[in-house]
Order: structure tokens, then C-alpha cells, then sequence
């Protein structure tokens, strides 16, 4: 089947997903997948809690396992890049994090996704700075209008626990590079933030963030297909 019939058959599905909080299979039809992104892995943590020390690396994978089963009952299918703690390189020796980022490009290619999605935690030297943000590549509109129904959502979420709202940005990531479909780059908070870093911690704040990324996802299809 086609892609341009696969989006047209989602075209209903999609609206009518919208007026039920998650229908299981709602897009089971056109058979879309997405790839999630859990950023860093294994010798590469990313940044650290300010408070704990807790490593971006392990929030950003909790994060994604909370996000998958949410686009599965949508009926989408769904690739990870990095499914364990480690890195997706052969050995940390020289040039282990390009080969990381060359392998993580690989997946996402061959997995020929409608959307990828990569997760991660952000840091500031500054301790008041919050609010989760939305990264998208200049130039690749799609993206840009995915981003900024995402960035909606979590600023939503943020500000219902007085946190801040934040822009949806352009971003110059690898992750945005590895191919034509949509891509954003989701900096979930800030773990420089004791606040934010307690919650980014937390189970029952990992589970919000994904509900709300799952629905800004949906909402972005439901868009394009109007």
C-alpha cells in the first residue's frame, strides 16, 4: 500500500481518536511508525541531577518505555533506538560517540518512520531555569508545527506546578539529521533544577510527560489530516 493511501486511511481514525482519550487501535490501519529516541547510554550519562546525581541517561530511557505502550494503543508502531542502559556503540574507545549517534541514524532509517522523537534532559548553570523545550530542524516545516503542539503540552504541564513557559526553538541536533520525516528533539526539564529534577525523578512525573507527548503526537496527525 502506499504512503499516500496509508495517510488517507488514518485521515478518520485520526479526528475521531481526538475526541476519545486513547482508543486502542486507533491507528492500526495505517500501519505509521514512530521512533523514540532515549538520547546518551552507557559510558555517555548526559548531564547529572544538580541535587542526586541522577543521570539524564536513565530518565530519558523510563521516560521512553512510559511513552511506547501510550503509541501502541493508539495503534502505531514503535521502534526504539536504545532499548537497554548501554550505548549502541561496539566498545568505549575513540570515536565511541559518533559511532553511537551513526548507529542510532541506521535504525531510524531502516525503520522509514512517519515521526521521530528523541528524548532528553537539559541542564543550566543557573538552578531557576525550568520548563521543558522543543527542538525541530530549520527549514523542515512539519517538524516545526509538531514541535510546537508538543511545546504546548508541556508547557501546560509545567505551569501546573509553577514552573515556566518556553518557545519551541530551532535546533542544529544530529537526531533532527537522520531523515526527511518529521523529528523533534524534546528537552523534557531541567535536572540543574532541584524542583524539576525531583520531579523528571519520579515515576508518576515520567507517566505525565509521557501522556502528554503521546497526545501532542496525536493531536499533530489529526492536524495534517484535516
Amino acid at each position: 500500500m502506499s504512503v499516500t493511501v496509508l495517510f488517507c486511511s488514518a485521515v478518520g481514525l485520526c479526528v475521531k481518536a481526538l475526541l476519545t482519550p486513547y482508543p486502542v487501535g486507533a491507528f492500526q490501519q495505517s500501519s505509521m511508525t514512530i521512533v523514540l529516541d532515549a538520547g546518551h547510554g552507557g559510558v555517555d550519562g548526559g548531564v547529572v541531577g544538580r541535587q542526586t546525581g541522577v543521570k539524564e541517561s536513565d530518565i530519558n530511557l523510563a521516560i521512553v518505555y512510559k511513552l511506547k505502550p501510550k503509541l501502541e494503543e493508539l495503534g502505531f508502531d514503535v521502534i526504539l533506538t536504545r532499548k537497554t542502559e548501554a550505548g549502541l556503540y561496539d566498545s568505549a574507545t575513540k570515536g565511541f560517540k559518533r559511532r553511537d549517534m551513526e548507529k542510532r541514524r541506521e535504525i531510524i532509517q531502516s525503520a522509514n518512520p512517519s515521526l521521530v522523537v528523541s528524548i532528553h534532559q537539559n541542564y543550566y548553570p543557573s538552578k531557576n531555569t525550568r520548563g521543558g523545550q522543543v527542538f525541530y530542524r530549520k527549514g523542515q516545516e512539519q517538524s516545526k508545527q509538531l514541535a510546537l503542539g508538543l511545546q504546548k503540552k508541556l508547557n501546560a504541564l509545567y505551569l501546573g506546578v509553577g514552573g515556566r513557559a518556553r518557545s519551541a526553538a530551532m535546533g542544529d541536533f544530529f537526531m533532527l539529521e537522520c531523515c526527511a520525516c518529521p523529528s523533534v528533539l524534546i528537552e523534557c526539564g531541567f535536572l540543574s533544577n532541584p524542583e524539576e529534577e525531583a520531579l523528571l525523578s519520579s515515576e508518576s512525573w515520567q507517566k505525565q510527560l509521557a501522556e502528554e507527548i503521546a497526545s501532542g503526537i496525536l493531536g499533530y496527525f489529526a492536524e495534517i489530516s484535516a
